[in-house]
């Protein structure tokens, strides 16, 4: 089965490859663009990028309702564990930047640096904000950037050969659309997603616009989804 990917809203993802499915960042409460409830969405591995309320969102709700299992910094692996969220153990992966995780044997999941912040909503220490290298089944590599600025060691992560690469264009909080073109031609994907973005006054943007700049002036394709969309990514 083709991997795709689902963009939720705001910088939540759905990504489904041979029958399981990787949710990525879930804010769906609360979320003004969402495309699902947190009731409803599927989950059999959760990936958190930092602590932000927008990102973990309802991370704890649906890993306890559907037993998926949620890997993320070792920090907020932590949290997860305590009283308040009350997670199991077992069902939490903490990692580092440049570690990997095998899901079910068949999804890698690597954390790449982000240059971004992490206080996670009540306050404690969120450690080190992360992006996610993703190896599917069928050989698809996806990159979500997740919350980040622009940095040179993008195209150390481009070399490992992106089918996909998913990037913040919403500025204020993350690069904006001048400085995500950039990381384009520093990550050379085969597609590029937009996210994190027309969620908030603060973060409005033109994504047709952008994805004409990046049509223009880089080698990737762009594809811009409305919240609830799929995209297919294609086998090289």
């Amino acid at each position: 089965m083709a991997t795709r990917v689902r963009w939720l809203g705001h910088a939540a993802l759905l990504l489904e490859s041979d029958g399981r499915n990787v949710l990525i960042d879930p804010f769906l409460t609360g979320n003004p663009k969402a495309a699902v409830q947190a009731g409803e969405v599927p989950a059999d591995l959760i990936l958190i990028s930092h602590g932000h309320g927008d990102h973990v969102g309802d991370a704890v709700a649906i890993a306890r309702r559907t037993g998926a299992t949620l890997a993320t910094n070792y920090e907020i692996s932590l949290w997860l564990q305590q009283p308040a969220q009350g997670l199991d153990g077992d069902h939490v992966q903490g990692l580092q930047h440049g570690g990997s995780f095998l899901f079910d044997g068949a999804v890698r999941v690597k954390l790449t640096l982000a240059f971004h912040g992490s206080m996670l909503p009540d306050g404690s220490n969120g450690g080190n904000p992360c992006g996610l290298v993703m190896t599917f089944p069928d050989g698809v590599k996806v990159y979500d950037a997740a919350d980040t600025a622009l940095f040179g060691d993008m195209a150390l992560i481009g070399e490992e050969g992106l089918d996909l690469a998913i990037l913040p264009i919403g500025d204020y909080y993350t690069m904006g659309p001048d400085d995500a073109v950039r990381a384009v031609k520093l990550l050379k994907p085969r597609f590029v997603l937009p996210i994190h973005y027309n969620t908030f006054p603060p973060i409005v943007q033109d994504a047709d616009a952008w994805a004409a700049r990046v049509k223009n002036e880089t080698s990737a394709q762009p594809v811009v989804l409305q919240p609830g969309d799929w995209f297919e990514i294609p086998k090289k």
